[in-house]
């Protein structure tokens, strides 16, 4: 296996990962877990099993830069990136915020364009123009139906979520390629959970999943996303952005919305209609317009 497949194979597995936690974060957060506790027990988790695997490996030295960038990536794909996707579900339907989350190739584009001075030609402002034609299409639903507690609320933060996960992707890109991935998620879980410490360490252990009430699905959902989402996941993405562009990796987020949208209307949990079948339809057709025209360059 050379090493783009490698980098594909990792972030198919990822995304398909991610996509499964949006329901299972979704039921969490829903009664047995606080955004913030939740967030901080994942970086707390990943900090400790990280380190650990660290010390049995021969350690990098990095340098006092990319330990800043490092630190920046913990910052935005760790603790903005997972407290928004745990506080966004609270408000909004798995199925919104995975429609959103699969804005994030467009971002990455919007983003490179600010401040890499990449050239957008009319293809690409083509399927960024489909892409928001669809989300706006589920916002303006949003406002306008109950499914959520207050989906509106809850598709903002998403979008903020989308924003923080693709600066992450487009600044880790390269100390991913310089450094191995157990060096680069030890430190940014590290410092993801230095940052949100502060915040969540006072009633963390006070939450329902850790009371007497708690049972036993709870606790297996928790499991399920510190194993698969936290520790496999977030490995997984260093692997495969040092093997592939930030904008290839960004691609396979359209994986996200299908398995999450699948398991949630098979548990209830979210369902299909009309308008979210069009938005689906816009919001992936042009995101791949605009991946399409970015691997053809």
């Amino acid at each position: 296996m050379n090493s783009k497949t490698k980098g594909v194979v990792a972030i198919l597995c990822a995304n398909t990962i991610f996509g499964l936690n949006i329901p299972v974060t979704k039921a969490l957060v829903s009664g047995w877990m606080t955004p913030t506790g939740y967030t901080l027990i994942r970086m707390l988790f990943g900090s400790l099993v990280f380190w650990f695997i660290g010390l049995l490996r021969k350690s990098e030295k990095v340098t006092s830069k990319d330990m800043l960038i490092m630190a920046l990536g913990g910052f935005l794909g760790f603790v903005a990136t997972q407290f928004t996707f745990a506080l966004a579900l609270q408000y909004t339907t798995p199925v919104n915020f995975a429609l959103m989350m699969a804005l994030t190739p467009v971002i990455v584009l919007v983003l490179s364009f600010l401040f890499l001075k990449e050239k957008i030609g009319w293809k690409k402002l083509m399927g960024i123009s489909m892409s928001v034609s669809g989300a706006a299409l589920i916002i303006l639903y949003g406002s306008s139906s109950a499914q959520g507690r207050n989906d509106l609320l809850g598709i903002a933060i998403a979008l903020i979520c989308a924003l923080s996960y693709a600066a992450y992707m487009m600044l880790t890109r390269n100390v991913s390629v310089k450094y191995g991935p157990v060096t680069v998620v030890k430190w940014m879980f590290l410092f993801a959970f230095l940052i949100i410490l502060p915040f969540g360490s006072g009633g963390v252990f006070r939450q329902p999943i850790f009371g007497a009430e708690t049972e036993i699905p709870a606790i297996g959902l928790l499991v399920f996303s510190l194993i698969f989402s936290t520790l496999i996941a977030f490995f997984l993405m260093p692997v495969a952005l040092g093997r592939l562009k930030a904008s290839t990796v960004s691609i396979f987020m359209n994986l996200q919305p299908i398995v999450a949208s699948a398991v949630a209307i098979i548990i209830g949990q979210d369902f299909f209609s009309w308008d979210k079948v069009l938005a689906t339809l816009l919001v992936i057709g042009g995101v791949y317009t605009v991946t399409q025209t970015t691997s053809s360059k």
